[in-house]
């Protein structure tokens, strides 16, 4: 059975674009692949959170997994910190990654943009935990968003340089899994080209309803279309790329003529937008609430995960270290 591969951040609750961009795809693999989904506690040090965030974040993020779908009888749920290997594996990855190719990748180069007080190696060597992470396990795929696609690329090309450096077959390459044809990026109500916990621009899978409405009400908008058929700007594409993914086809198509004949009215579109996601997340929220508040069973489950995901590990980190030439 093909293995797959893959964790979140735990820096707050999910939000809508990891629900799309990587949770539907762990529900939806979870039936014919082994896998292993993990809560990526170790990335989220480069932002220095507080000890109290780190184990509140991660227990809510475990929730937020449970109350998706994902089933801990079917995948293997653990906190990351829980495989001591990884850390290895990194360590090794690192000697074989150059500066100029880490400091290349887009999302070490918009994290020095927006926070040059805090550029720190652990956002440098996002690439080679990650591809620790993912190789470590031997993982066929990887269900990610489209944001991750260049770190996919750089864990598929420490797999090859260890193979070449070491002249062994062990790494293979993962692929890159996502839950439509094509990888989704959902889009901040900001007007910015991605949601995320940074920007400000989130829908939370925990939001409640009255928090959703306030929220997608107040998204930036224009003064609308002047010309039949025109293209939308960015900015409304981005309400339209939201509603594609939560709305029926009718309701889009709808809209879409509506703005297409230069008829559109923004508030109306926003409230449908919004009953949609509330719909949509309400009785994910009511479950998040359910494990949110059973501490024994959340740490039953990251036991049980990392059991299995240890498993795993070891038997990579002892091969590796004798294809490189360390023993014992």
């Amino acid at each position: 059975m093909e293995k797959v591969v893959s964790g979140i951040r735990p820096t707050g609750n999910l939000h809508l674009g990891n629900y799309f961009g990587a949770v539907k795809s762990f529900v939806k693999m979870q039936d014919d692949y082994d896998c292993l989904f993990f809560v990526a506690d170790w990335h989220s040090l480069t932002t220095h959170p507080k000890p109290e965030d780190i184990r509140q974040s991660v227990k809510t993020v475990m929730a937020e997994y449970l109350a998706c779908g994902i089933d801990p009888n079917k995948a293997s749920i653990y906190v990351q910190s829980d495989v001591k290997e990884v850390l290895e594996l990194y360590l090794y990855f690192n000697m074989n990654a150059y500066l100029g190719e880490l400091e290349r990748v887009t999302s070490f180069k918009e994290k020095v943009r927006k926070q040059p007080d805090n550029v720190n190696a652990g956002l440098l060597t996002y690439p080679t935990l990650m591809a620790a992470d993912i190789l470590m396990h031997k993982a066929d795929k990887v269900p990610v968003g489209k944001d991750q696609e260049q770190n996919m690329e750089m864990a598929r090309l420490f797999a090859r340089r260890f193979n070449r450096i070491y002249d062994v077959e062990y790494f293979k390459e993962p692929e890159s899994f996502h839950f439509s044809d094509k990888a989704i990026k959902i889009p901040g109500l900001d007007g910015s080209g991605k949601m995320g916990k940074s920007e400000g621009n989130c829908i939370y899978l925990f939001d409640d309803e009255k928090t959703i409405t306030k929220k997608v009400m107040k998204a930036v908008t224009d003064s609308g279309p002047t010309v039949p058929n025109q293209e939308k700007p960015d900015v409304i594409q981005n309400l339209f790329t939201i509603m594609e993914v939560v709305s029926d086809k009718s309701t889009l198509d709808y809209f879409n003529d509506k703005w297409n004949s230069c008829e559109i009215r923004y508030g109306d579109m926003k409230k449908q937008l919004a009953a949609d996601i509330c719909s949509l997340l309400a009785p994910i929220r009511e479950r998040i609430l359910e494990f949110r508040s059973n501490d024994e069973y959340l740490e039953r489950v990251a036991r049980e995960g990392a059991e299995h995901a240890h498993e795993s590990a070891a038997k990579t980190i002892q091969e590796v270290r004798e294809i490189i030439g360390f023993h014992g």
